[in-house]
């Protein structure tokens, strides 16, 4: 009977393709970089703060701050790595393991920056790692693509062109009609343009990473118009989710548009993968459980982590009103309440 059990359990699980590993080491590099550039550029704002105006207050000093932009390349780095990621392993892999540059974040601002993590934040970070575990062991193998016409002819379904449209129309509507009106008061409205508008930019990287892919290994996808339709596409939606991700943070409190942003736009994505790339045609019902329930894990991990360091937070500046007003201020000098209400007694 044991025989049998262990049998099964072999069949069920065949184990991660070589891709799929090389996706998750780029992932998790990734991660590692992001997490760590937060802090160095931080650094790098703090030391040119002493001796010029600082990034809040609308100066630049921080731009001859050698600090900063080793911060600036460490990011760009693991940016890199978080594109080349997509080429080897599917969406539903690679961005929810986003939330482990978080953790990265929090543990190294607690032993350099001497942030406090509060014990809840631990278990936040441990809710995370078992989330992100979860997924990685029951994540579906990655498709065999020999061409970017292969992904254009994906793109091009009728299924993944009915939810571009809907993305599209939304968007626009959000864009012209609400934005308008409620883009000051309602926070749901920027990042509702950045998270939708973020998942066909997840897709067209995968497309554009796997030409790349392939014609580092000598088929040349430069010569086919859908690699440069794929580019075009990336560099629209990244300027679109830069331009009102930038307007969320810099109206509304960070420790509310991270969390919020983050599920947004990681539901979304892994959605417009399982309709472009039919990710969980390829997998069971129970996996495609687990993956969920892995998920749900790290969406409580990411939340309690921001929601600790705001209580944190709330209760320093409650005794410490009257200090430095850069606790006032994010890391990168994005204020962490509207303008407005900075200005205000």
């Amino acid at each position: 009977m044991a025989e049998v059990v262990t049998r099964s359990w072999k069949d069920s699980y065949k184990g991660m393709s070589s891709d799929n590993i090389k996706g998750l080491i780029l992932a998790l590099s990734s991660s590692f970089f992001i997490g760590a550039s937060f802090i160095v550029k931080k650094k790098g704002l703090k030391k040119a703060a002493a001796s010029g105006l600082r990034a809040g207050s609308g100066g630049y000093s921080y731009l001859y701050e050698p600090l900063w932009w080793v911060g600036m390349i460490t990011m760009i780095v693991g940016e890199i790595a978080n594109f080349a990621a997509y080429a080897f392993a599917p969406a539903i892999l690679v961005t929810p393991l986003g939330a482990l540059s978080i953790i990265i974040s929090a543990v190294l601002a607690h032993i350099i920056l001497r942030e406090r993590l509060h014990i809840f934040g631990i278990l936040g970070c441990v809710l995370c790692v078992v989330g992100s575990t979860t997924i990685v062991l029951h994540a579906p193998q990655e498709r065999a693509i020999d061409s970017v016409r292969e992904v254009w002819d994906l793109a091009t379904e009728p299924a993944f062109l009915l939810y571009a449209a809907v993305v599209i129309a939304a968007v626009i509507v959000l864009i012209f009609r609400y934005i308008p009106e409620y883009g000051q008061t309602h926070i749901m409205v920027y990042i509702g343009v950045c998270s939708l508008v973020g998942s066909l930019s997840v897709m067209s990287v995968k497309a554009l990473g796997i030409a790349l892919k392939l014609t580092f290994s000598g088929m040349n996808q430069l010569i086919y118009p859908q690699t440069w339709a794929f580019t075009m596409v990336v560099v629209t939606c990244i300027l679109t989710q830069m331009n009102y991700l930038n307007k969320a943070l810099d109206t509304f409190n960070t420790a509310v548009v991270s969390p919020i942003y983050y599920t947004m736009f990681t539901t979304l994505t892994i959605l417009a993968s399982v309709i472009m790339f039919k990710d969980w045609d390829r997998q069971n019902p129970t996996q495609i459980i687990t993956e969920l329930c892995g998920f749900v894990t790290i969406l409580s991990g990411t939340f309690l982590l921001h929601k600790t360091k705001d209580m944190v937070d709330g209760s320093t500046r409650s005794s410490k009103h009257n200090e430095d007003d850069e606790e006032s201020f994010g890391p990168e000098g994005i204020p962490l309440r509207c303008q407005e209400s900075l200005r205000s007694p």
